[in-house]
């Protein structure tokens, strides 16, 4: 992906922005890392459990009638996951200490989760476009000749 180190940039502002952030990570939302910024934390697996979170969120806000997912927050004994829209095709997850301003979380997040939306966005549109596939030639059946049938002793008749 062609945004990738702009991406992973902004994660490290993030993370210099909110220092009681343990680790960023951006993600597709089908569970692919695009950056990652997550000392001692697998990225793949966190990514793929975000996306496993992110279906299960916006079921839930759809089934109660509450629109677009915007975010999600998980509070833990020793401290929080928060997972934000990033565009259409991404997400933003954060890890917090126990001790992190929510607040000032939410805040950040949301600012990055839309600058780095933009830049994913960015990246798909300049992406050069796909030839279609080329149109298949229809086939036609050509006319058999009749084989001859073999007589009663094998000779063909």
């Amino acid at each position: 992906m062609a945004a990738e180190a702009e991406v992973l940039d902004e994660l490290h502002r993030l993370r210099a922005r909110v220092p009681q952030l343990t680790g960023a990570l951006a993600a597709s939302v089908d569970g692919l890392v695009l950056a990652q910024d997550t000392p001692g934390v697998e990225p793949e697996g966190l990514a793929a459990l975000t996306a496993a979170a992110l279906g299960v969120a916006l079921r839930v806000a759809d089934a109660t009638g509450r629109g677009d997912f915007r975010e999600l927050l998980v509070r833990g004994e020793h401290g929080y996951v928060a997972t934000y829209a990033a565009g259409p095709s991404a997400v933003l997850t954060l890890l917090a200490g126990d001790r992190a301003n929510v607040g000032r979380l939410h805040l950040e997040g949301r600012r990055s989760g839309t600058r780095i939306g933009e830049l994913v966005e960015a990246a798909a549109e300049a992406q050069p476009a796909r030839p279609a596939p080329k149109a298949l030639t229809p086939r036609t059946r050509t006319a058999r000749t009749p084989r001859p049938l073999p007589g009663p002793t094998g000779e063909s008749r």
